[in-house]
Formats: structure tokens, sequence, C-alpha cells
């Protein structure tokens, strides 16, 4: 079965590098707790992080939603931008890379088999 892998380990890699800015971004967050300012959004970015990821696996295990995956992805990539540093930039263009890619992936034509069990080639697109 044809599967986007491109696209699915440029968004996984991708959201290991938003993972990592929010990370940092979490830890600047603790940084700020001692000085008594107290936010959940300093852990946005994990959480972008960790969908991300989760949005590249399903890209290569479940390849009949790529478009719904790409597109979340792209989403992703820029939720990103603000919660986790866009994870070091390096996240969020490869995640958009990814997520594009996704989109745009179509699956190869099969070719047809007529009753005789002779192959018929595929129409032509248009």
């Amino acid at each position: 079965m044809p599967r986007p892998i491109t696209a699915g380990v440029l968004t996984i890699i991708g959201g290991f590098f938003i993972l990592l800015g929010g990370v940092i971004f979490a830890l600047l967050g603790a940084v700020f707790a001692i000085f008594g300012v107290v936010s959940g959004i300093f852990l946005l970015g994990l959480l972008a992080g960790l969908l991300t990821i989760i949005m590249g696996f399903l890209m290569i295990v479940a390849p009949s939603g790529h478009t719904v995956w790409g597109v979340l992805a792209i989403v992703l990539a820029i939720v990103s931008l603000p919660v986790s540093f866009g994870g070091l930039v390096v996240g969020f263009l490869l995640t958009l890379i990814g997520g594009v890619l996704a989109v745009r992936w179509k699956r190869p034509a099969q070719p047809w088999i007529d009753g005789e069990g002779r192959r018929i080639s595929p129409p032509a697109e248009k």
C-alpha cells in the first residue's frame, strides 16, 4: 500500500524540534514561576510538539486521511511559532513542508483488470 512516507518523516522530525522548543519554553515558564508568575501557556509548546509527532505517524499509518493530517500539521506548525519558538524555526519549516507534501500527495493509479484478466491502462487524468 503506497504511503506518504516523506511527508510523515519530515513532520515527525519537525515535531521533535517543536517538542524541543516546547521544553525550552516550559523551562522559561519554570523560571518565571520562581518569581511568582504562574501560567499554563508554557506547556502548550509541549502539546504542540506531541500532536505534531502524532500527525506524522498518522500520515504513515493511515494514508487515507493524508489531507486531514497534512492540514492539521500545517496548523500545528503555525501554532508552534508563538508557543515553542517555531520549534527553533527548523521544526516549523520541516513540519510545514511535511504538511504541504501530505496535502499534495496522490495515491498512484492502480492498473485496471477487466473480466478476462487482461490489464487495461487507467484513464488519463485531466
